[in-house]
Order: structure tokens, then sequence, then C-alpha cells
């Protein structure tokens, strides 16, 4: 094979389907991975059954600065492409309710299949291989990077290495480096998809409890963002789906980014500061008298006249019953005992002739309890890293406008997305065409 040289930094999702697109589009490529081996990262996701993509493509599912261009992206390789590629290297996929995963529900088998690909397709894999430096040599005209004691020269390069979450799979923030060394800036990093701490420590009470809710964020006292799911509480915080979809627009508030880093809008861009190197934004715990306050409903399908009959209806049970006996049975136990105590009730004390306006705040907390996030779990514990360097500074190929013959891949771009897949068809999806416009271009 006589094409252009491709050097490929990082061995995950991303970097591996740039290989793949790489040599089969005519180019010798290399990848480079800091890891013992390939893939790491992708053997988590979904929980083990690696939710590869989704049947709903839609641009409200992703953060970035940049819409129009993500959707240029996504429209040049989509979910549509991404089910082809893979059923083509071997892999069955299955959808459940618009959610893509392999037949067998193993995210080994995913990365099995891009492992054989990568080399049936010729792709020389190097592993425990750290990059630490990126230049162009003046001479050669060529690409170099830089480990501890190896060198490596390319016409282009290809960086895929991710951007700060699970740093134990190798996303440790080494790519935001590479990137301002060529003279790139970053739109400043928070963890995403993570779960949140609060400052209440009676949450420890509740703690283990699971319950369908809706949750609102607010900023200031104006409700920003809102998502509906499964809520977990934990000793320290909430969780669960819900919580994972609106950690990134707590953690941009929490790190004094304001909603327009939060909701990461094009238009509000100036909302982003940029950094040479972006600070560990979102992880520090606030003070105890500060925090993003966030609303709680339990009972999300109730109008506000069906919640009142409902509460009417319960007063005829009062007869001989204690509190406790009173509110079991509307939500979890553990949650009414809760919310009976924050309204100022003893669980025994007889409902008869329990304060009125106390008994309505029980049922209020059902609706409106409030919570205060003070921090999150932090990279070690994210799905995904928001921000990252902008794809403004990109030309359409993903190749850097600072650094012609450089192309960019994955998550270390400032592209995120929620959950269902969408951060992996995004790593499909930019792999693919860096790869590509990496064996074809010319500097």
């Amino acid at each position: 094979m006589d094409g252009n040289t491709v050097g490929i930094v990082g061995g995950g999702a991303a970097g591996m389907m740039a290989a793949i697109a790489a040599a089969e589009s005519g180019a010798r490529v290399t990848l480079l991975e800091g890891n013992d081996r390939l893939g790491k990262k992708i053997l988590s996701t979904g929980n083990g059954k690696c939710n590869l993509g989704n049947e709903k493509l839609d641009l409200e599912e992703y953060y970035t600065g940049s819409p129009a261009f993500l959707a240029d992206c996504l429209g040049r390789f989509g979910t549509v492409e991404t089910v082809s590629f893979f059923q083509g290297i071997g892999l069955m996929i299955k959808s459940r309710n618009g959610y893509l995963y392999p037949a067998c529900e193993q995210a080994s088998a995913v990365l099995d299949v891009l492992r054989y690909e990568v080399a049936a397709a010729g792709v020389e894999v190097v592993t425990d291989c750290r990059i630490e430096r990126i230049g162009r040599n003046r001479r050669t005209g060529r690409m170099e990077l830089r480990g501890k004691g190896s060198v490596f020269s390319f016409d282009r390069v290809v960086l895929a290495c991710g951007g700060k979450a699970a740093p134990r799979t190798g996303s440790d923030g080494s790519g935001h480096e590479l990137a301002r060394q060529l003279g790139h800036s970053l739109v400043p990093t928070v963890p995403a998809l993570v779960q949140l701490k609060c400052r209440e420590e009676y949450l420890k009470s509740v703690a283990g409890v699971r319950a369908e809710a809706r949750l609102t964020v607010f900023r200031k006292g104006v409700p920003v963002a809102e998502e509906r799911g499964e809520l977990q509480l934990t000793e320290q915080g909430i969780s669960g789906i819900p919580v994972f979809q609106l950690s990134r627009v707590v953690n941009y508030i929490l790190a004094g980014g304001g909603e327009a880093a939060a909701n990461g809008q094009a238009s509000e861009r100036k909302g982003r500061r940029r950094e040479n190197l972006g600070p560990n934004l979102g992880t520090e715990e606030r003070s105890p008298g500060e925090g993003v306050e966030m609303r709680i409903d339990f009972l999300p399908d109730y109008s506000e006249e069906d919640f009142r009959l409902l509460c009417a209806r319960r007063e005829l049970l009062q007869g001989q019953r204690t509190v406790e006996e009173f509110f079991t049975g509307m939500l979890h136990k553990k949650l009414m005992l809760l919310f009976a105590r924050l309204a100022g009730l003893k669980a025994t004390e007889d409902i008869a002739v329990a304060d009125r306006k106390k008994v309505t705040e029980v049922y209020r907390l059902c609706r409106d309890w409030r919570v205060h996030v003070v921090g999150n779990n932090g990279y070690d514990s994210a799905q995904v890293c928001a921000g990252g360097i902008p794809l403004e500074e990109l030309t359409e190929s993903l190749e850097s406008r600072k650094a012609p013959g450089v192309y960019f891949a994955g998550e270390i771009l400032d592209v995120d997305g929620k959950c269902g897949g969408y951060n992996l068809q995004w790593a499909w999806c930019s792999g693919y065409l860096a790869g590509c416009a990496a064996a074809k271009g010319e500097v």
C-alpha cells in the first residue's frame, strides 16, 4: 500500500473507527494507544451492553457551540450509516425503543468486531504508547508525535484521545494538551452524565430509593432545564437517567459558566469562556449555603386538580391512624417518613389531631421537594466530558485550521450528547469522517 501515512492517537471508539476508515481509504495507518489494549471505555458503556446508537438521531439530543456544523456531520454519517457499518463487519444489532444495542447485549462484542476489523484493514497497533508532544517537522513537513522514548512521523494525524471522563480508561485530558500545542483553544470542560452531590444531609435516610419523578433545575429562581425518569437517591445526592441528563447544565452553572454554557448554544457562545487549557470545572463542592436548586415532583402524571382531589380523598382515611400509617401507600415509605419529619410531624402522632398545615406541607413535598446541588462525582464517574475543542476551529472535514494535516474526532471536541447512544454515535460519525479525510487530504 503506497498511500498517505496516517497516525491515529487514541484507540477508543472514535480512534478505531478513524483507523478503519483511513485504512479502507488507502492510507497506511498506525494506531497509537496509551493503554495496554484498545477500547477499554467501550466495555463500560450502556452498563456493559453498549448502547451504540439511536434510531432517533435528533440535533436536540446534543450540546455544542456549533449546531449547524454538527448537523452537517451527522447528516453525512448518521444512524443508517452506523448500522450498515457494524452489520458489514459482522455485528447483529437490535433496537429497544429506538435504542440500538448489539443483539447479544455484550459491549465486548462491539469491541471485538472493531478490533478484528482494525487487524483485517492492516492497521498497525502500538499499545502502551502515550503521546506527549505533537508538532510539524520543518524539514520534512510531516507531523511528528513524541512519547517516552518514541518518535513517530506521519503525513496526517487524527487526534481521537478523548476528553477527561473516565480517566482510568485513558481519557485524561492529554488530548486537550496536544491540541493546545497546535494553537487550539478550549471550551472549558465539566463532567457530564454524572451523579450529583447535594448539601442536604438527611438524604442518607432515603438512600437507595428509586422513583419516577420530574426534575427541574432552577437558576436564581428561574427554571432552566427539566427531565423526567427514574430518580435514584444516594447518601450524598441524586442519580439516575434524568439526573445524568441534567448534570452538564448543573455543572456549568456551578462552575460559573451560566445558562449559555450549560445549554451549549452557538448564539450564546460569549457565555463559554475559552482557555488555552480548560480548568477542571464543576467538580469542587460549593459551601453549604450555595448550590443549584433542583425541584423534584414524585407525581408527574397528576394535574393540580387531580392532586387536589387525591389529597381530599385521602383525608377520609384518618380514622385511628398515626401519621406514618396515614401516609403509607402514597410514595415510598422512606420518602413519606422523611417528608413528615421535614413538615414537623412525628410518625407516631395521631393524624386526626395533627396540625393540618403540616399535613398540607407533606402533600406539597410530594410534588415540590427542593434539594440543592453543590457538586458532582467527578470525571472518574462521568460517562462523558462536556466542552472541548471548538468545532469552528476545524474545517468541514474535521481538519484543524490551526495545523493543517491534523484532524480531530470524538470526545476531544466540543460535542456531547444525552444518554441514549448519542455520544457513541458522535464517535462513529466523527471517526469515520476524520479517518476518510486524513487518508485522502492534502496539506
